[in-house]
């Protein structure tokens, strides 16, 4: 619990812009840069300079076959202090709402999108119509049609044999593939129920509200801009469970509310959903983002012989009849990350433009929303009834610049 804490911690602070740029990041060592001239070097471009996004452009660098020449952020501060860090050319450095239009403009062979969701299905659709292979951060929309569009362009990607790849850590954990396949393969017996959570303290502001240009910075307390935490964070929870049973929820019903976070913006601080999946198996979730005590990422399920039990960042395993005692994944976080990123490049260079990570991100991101529009009305919502509605989360981008 003591990894996973720290794990968590890691993640506030990064969303938080808490993290240090000036001690926590260093450029390529002389190495590293030698060792990147031994291959070929995929160009990218970054829409989205802040924590998380120098954070993982660290990340490509220290692999070595990446060199990042052009970057897009709203905010000039934020591209010019990644800029400066990256060496990327003041004339490449790009900033308003369309500042990411620039980036595709731009010789390049990738672009990583890293800003916040609701942005994604536009930027990503677009990279993909410029012919570029995209790197995207989950979620991947903060509603249907969004999900949507991120589907047809994955499917657009794979017919110009472009990559396109969606940046969840727990799938590219060996501990995770080997106990969900052992799972799949009926190891726990007939699934019968199972449970999901995401426990986590409040994140903190990264600017003080009262103007566009702050609402914007601290985008992960509006619904429109985030999706709420039942989709911008807790999917991470629900992705596992709809992994596990490689489907999707048939209906749901659930609630929730802002009891501990009233002082800034409209997201809510925690949900309860029960969602009914195929083959009469349930699944109750429930999440926090406030308050102290307990924290954890997990998914449990139950089934005739046996339980798989996870946690992201602490102890993946199977007990029952055919037990697997699997491990620890403190370091998923960076280290998922990592090997996304070696994917990204080695799927690239081999032209394998499956596009397998785009299907399962989109029905994780529907279930998500499926979740919250059953907690916002209070009643129950089918998966055919949230997909025929089809509602837009309307965006307010009042007083920024396009």
């Amino acid at each position: 619990m003591k990894d996973e804490r720290a794990r968590i911690m890691t993640r506030r602070e990064l969303l938080s812009g808490a993290v240090g740029l000036a001690t926590g990041f260093t450029m390529a060592q002389p190495g590293q840069v030698r060792a990147a001239e031994k291959k070929e070097r995929l160009t990218l471009g970054m829409i989205g300079c802040g924590g998380r996004g120098t954070w993982i452009a660290q990340l490509f660098v220290e692999h070595g076959g990446y060199e990042i020449r052009a970057a897009a952020d709203y905010f000039r501060d934020r591209v010019d202090r990644f800029g400066d860090l990256f060496q990327v050319d003041s004339s490449k450095r790009f900033t308003t709402l369309s500042g990411y239009k620039r980036i595709l403009e731009e010789d390049l062979d990738a672009v990583v999108i890293e800003s916040p969701p609701c942005f994604h299905p536009e930027q990503a659709d677009a990279a993909i119509d410029a012919g570029r292979h995209v790197y995207v951060a989950k979620p991947v929309a903060v509603d249907v049609p969004g999900c949507l569009r991120i589907e047809k362009a994955g499917r657009k990607a794979t017919e110009k044999n472009l990559c396109f790849l969606v940046d969840f850590q727990t799938r590219t954990d060996s501990f995770y593939r080997e106990a969900i396949k052992r799972v799949q393969y009926g190891e726990i017996g007939k699934i019968v129920s199972g449970q999901a959570e995401y426990q986590t303290g409040r994140l903190e502001k990264r600017a003080e509200p009262g103007s566009p240009e702050a609402r914007l910075r601290n985008w992960f307390f509006y619904k429109d801009l985030s999706g709420d935490i039942i989709t911008e964070q807790n999917i991470h929870a629900l992705d596992v469970a709809t992994w596990v049973l490689d489907e999707h929820p048939v209906r749901a019903i659930g609630t929730g509310g802002r009891i501990l976070r009233t002082d800034l913006g409209d997201c809510w601080d925690h949900f309860a959903v029960l969602f009914a999946f195929p083959g009469d198996v349930i699944l109750t979730f429930s999440s926090k983002q406030c308050g102290k005590g307990w924290e954890d990422i997990l998914c449990r399920i139950h089934g005739a012989t046996g339980t798989l039990d996870t946690h992201y960042g602490g102890e993946v395993n199977i007990r029952g009849d055919r037990p697997y005692k699997g491990g620890v994944t403190s370091d998923i976080y960076r280290a998922g990350a990592v090997k996304n990123i070696e994917d990204f490049y080695s799927q690239i260079l081999e032209g394998r433009c499956e596009n397998a990570t785009v299907s399962p991100s989109v029905r994780s991101n529907l279930t998500t929303i499926l979740g919250r529009m059953t907690a916002y009305e209070t009643a129950e919502v089918t998966w055919e009834e949230m997909m025929s509605r089809a509602e837009v989360m309307s965006l307010d981008l009042k007083g920024l610049e396009a």
